[in-house]
C-alpha cells in the first residue's frame, strides 16, 4: 500500500516544527532509538516540561511517535512527517540538476572551442 501524498497543512506543520532548534535536537537524540522524556531532557539540558511541550509539537507534525513500555512513554522519530518535507524538497532537485548539467556542458563546450 503506497503512502498518501502529504497535504500542504501537513507540510506546514512539519516545517514549523523543524524551525525550532530544540525540536531538531530532540529528533537527533531520538534518531538512535526510542527515548523517555526524562532521557531526552537530561541529554539536552532541558526541563521535562519543555521537552514534553516540544515532543507534543513534533507528534502533532507527524515527526515523532509515542509508545508505552509499562508505565513509561517512549518517543521515537516518525518518518511520516519527514516524508512530507522530503517530498517537498525533492521537487527542487530535478530543476537544479538540469541547470547544473547545462552549466557543465556549456563550460565543457567553451573549453573546447
Amino acid at each position: 500500500m503506497s503512502a498518501q501524498p502529504a497535504s500542504e497543512g501537513d507540510l506546514d506543520l512539519a516545517l514549523r516544527a523543524l524551525a525550532d532548534p530544540n525540536r531538531r535536537a530532540i529528533l537527533g537524540v531520538m534518531r538512535t532509538g526510542p527515548r523517555a522524556v526524562g532521557q531526552i531532557a537530561t541529554e539536552l539540558g532541558l526541563s521535562q516540561q519543555t521537552t514534553s511541550h516540544h515532543l507534543g509539537v513534533l507528534r502533532a507534525a507527524g515527526l515523532a511517535s509515542r509508545t508505552k513500555d509499562g508505565t513509561r512513554h517512549l518517543f521515537a522519530v516518525s518518518t511520516d512527517g519527514l516524508g512530507a518535507v522530503r517530498s517537498y524538497l525533492d521537487d527542487f532537485w530535478p530543476t537544479k540538476l538540469v541547470a547544473l548539467k547545462s552549466a557543465v556542458e556549456g563550460r565543457a563546450g567553451a573549453d573546447r572551442g
